[in-house]
């Protein structure tokens, strides 16, 4: 059996998972399941172990603070004769626990055990921490 493996990637234009649902819930999906997905000039050569299970994690300003599960990759033709992958995820955005991350360009593995557990769902909105606080925290090496 294939262990699973995820991906961490920068989210660019998003200063917090707010503005990440937001922009998801006002781009029309070109999936009819809903799906999402981010399309990337690198393919995954570890493409069976995210398959099996894996998720993109995105990092907000500097901090890990969401994933979402990775359901297929495909190929993307633009025209231009560039082979993209599209990192096609299942629409539920998980909130994690914030984890710091220098900056990075394109994309990264991230093995499980480096990932930051999920934040329970009926935290998931809690207000007993601002989530400019847990960044805040995050940064000085605090959770």
């Amino acid at each position: 059996m294939t262990e699973s493996l995820n991906i961490l990637k920068l989210c660019v234009g998003a200063d917090s998972v707010d503005d990440l649902l937001d922009w998801q819930r006002t781009h029309p999906s070109p999936f009819t399941t809903g799906e999402r997905r981010h399309v990337t000039r690198m393919w995954p050569k570890r493409e069976a172990e995210i398959l099996a299970g894996g998720s993109l994690y995105w990092v907000i300003k500097g901090v890990i603070l969401c994933r979402q599960r990775i359901v297929r990759l495909e190929e993307v033709d633009r025209g231009d004769g560039i082979r993209r992958c599209g990192i096609v995820m299942d629409p539920e955005i998980v909130r994690t626990e914030a984890a710091p991350r220098r900056p990075f360009q394109g994309w990264r593995y991230l093995e499980p055990k480096d990932a930051p557990r999920d934040l329970p769902k009926g935290r998931a909105k809690d207000t007993a921490l601002p989530e400019d606080m847990a960044l805040a925290l995050a940064e000085i090496g605090l959770r």
